[in-house]
């Protein structure tokens, strides 16, 4: 969020709101006090233009709003302040504090940028989670405060909670530096991992949005390589297994030779390998076509038309939006539910839902993220938790669209995670079968919950199946025959029809 009118905006809501969310900050002159507020920033320019606009919207001096960033003048001083003083209020911070810095007095957290990497999230999200008793929250600087800290509250300003996250690790070391900057560093001899890694991480970016042309382009500039083979390049050099390489190989050749002298050998080559990456760089017209197309491409802010509040709210009373999310689920479904063959087996008859295949479910799936994006299964559970009780968790999205689609069918009586259901069926199909003089041993019955298991995930057992984990390690097909001999297969046959009632 760059727009200076939308940073204005969503800053004038939370001032507006935060009394709302702490009742009890009022002081014996009923004056609000602040929470101690924790801002993301994208960039060290991000966060001057939010600091600049936070002190002019709350009306209160430098003091009560800083940047705690590597390059600021004394991020250690100010962050001591935050952590320990009444000043400042509400701090601004691009990555300084997303880990290993404990700020207990720390209540809001104000993202005003997306972030895509899962564990970096959860480190910023770690930030509010430390409690603190009511003496010492007073101590650190809120001294209105009357219950101890127990909760944090986050405000999301940018979509942070639902957008998609992935595991991998962040390349963007150098947020605060402009490609042109990171470029001009690297052909000064600036080389080092954190330098190379932000540059493969800009063309990656930049090399998803320009056009086959312009990679032509690139590629004749660069004496032949793609970008894609420039970004291996940038990342290899640094690789902890290129330079294990390096270091096995310089060891080989050199056998018997002084420690110091295989250290020396193996910076030198590792340096060759960097030199080489960054070679293509040295080209200042290379770079200057780097720098210009990547500015074709630059975000445009419209000032013109400045934005609106439509809602503001916690995100449990956010009805409306599940109501329609849920809404257009069960529309799909109808809509569907007698072209796609998956959809057909829960509306048929209970027999054939038998047929039900993981292959089958994971096409649905594909099928209904491709068609809706929003009505991925999870969000669409996510949603249902909402508006009504539902029963358990699921544990993946088909096992999660399964319970959806019993559920929209009619098929179950309350929404509940598929493996709860098998569970359930299971339970009914053994008390049944031993009702009479049939007994299950204990082995059997073992057998019996891997194929319960099994069917749960997969959504029914073929015999092949038991070559395959966790079947193979208890014997496999063959101990399947042992335990059930010539009722092997109406058993296979039964689970298969009776799990998936």
């Amino acid at each position: 969020m760059v727009n200076v009118n939308q940073i204005r905006l969503i800053t004038k809501a939370v001032k507006e709101n935060l009394p709302a969310m702490f009742p009890d900050r009022y002081d014996k002159d009923g004056n609000f006090e602040v929470p101690k507020m924790l801002i993301f920033a994208k960039s060290d320019s991000h966060a001057d233009d939010i600091i600049n606009i936070v002190r002019e919207e709350f009306a209160e001096e430098n003091k009560f709003c800083k940047k705690i960033t590597y390059r600021t003048e004394d991020p250690k001083g100010t962050l001591t302040q935050f952590r320990n003083s009444y000043y400042p209020r509400v701090a601004v911070t691009v990555d300084m504090i997303a880990t290993g810095t404990d700020i207990k007095p720390l209540e809001v957290l104000l993202f005003m940028r997306d972030v895509k990497s899962r564990s970096y999230y959860e480190q910023m999200k770690g930030r509010g989670t430390r409690t603190l008793s009511l003496e010492d929250l007073r101590a650190s600087g809120t001294p209105s405060a009357k219950f101890t800290k127990d909760h944090f509250v986050i405000i999301d300003a940018i979509g942070v909670e639902k957008s998609r996250k992935t595991d991998s690790r962040p390349l963007e070391k150098k947020p605060g530096l402009s490609l042109k900057q990171v470029l001009e560093s690297i052909a000064m001899g600036n080389t080092d991992e954190a330098m190379l890694t932000t540059l493969a991480n800009r063309l990656i970016r930049l090399d998803k949005q320009i056009n086959e042309k312009e990679k032509m382009a690139f590629a004749e500039k660069a004496n032949g390589y793609t970008l894609n083979q420039v970004v291996k390049q940038l990342l290899h050099a640094h690789d902890p297994d290129t330079i294990a390489g390096i270091t096995q190989e310089v060891k080989a050749q050199n056998p018997g030779a002084a420690p110091d002298t295989i250290e020396t050998k193996i910076q030198e080559q590792h340096q060759q390998l960097v030199e080489q990456a960054v070679a293509v760089f040295n080209d200042y017209e290379l770079r200057d076509f780097v720098v210009d197309i990547r500015r074709k491409y630059d975000q445009i802010i419209d000032h013109i038309n400045p934005d609106e509040l439509v809602n503001i709210g916690w995100v449990k009373d956010n009805k409306a939006e599940a109501e329609n999310l849920v809404s257009d689920f069960r529309s799909w479904i109808e809509a569907h539910k007698t072209e796609i063959v998956a959809l057909q087996l829960f509306y048929g008859q209970p027999y054939q839902r038998r047929e039900l295949t993981y292959k089958m479910m994971k096409e649905l799936v594909e099928v209904l993220k491709a068609d809706k994006p929003a009505m991925a299964p999870l969000n669409i559970w996510r949603a249902y938790e909402h508006l009504e009780k539902v029963e358990g968790k699921p544990k993946n999205e088909m096992m999660a669209l399964v319970a959806l689609i019993r559920w929209v069918s009619g098929l179950d009586e309350k929404l509940t995670a598929y493996d709860k259901t098998v569970d359930r069926n299971f339970q009914d199909w053994v008390f049944r079968k031993q009702a009479g003089a049939l007994k299950f041993s204990e082995e059997q019955m073992q057998w019996l919950r891997m194929i319960k298991d099994y069917v749960a995930n997969s959504f029914r057992i073929e015999r092949d199946d038991f070559d395959l984990s966790p079947f193979n390690a208890h014997g496999g097909l063959g101990k399947m025959w042992n335990l059930f001999e010539e009722k092997t297969d109406e058993i296979m046959n039964e689970l298969n029809e009776e799990l998936a009632a």
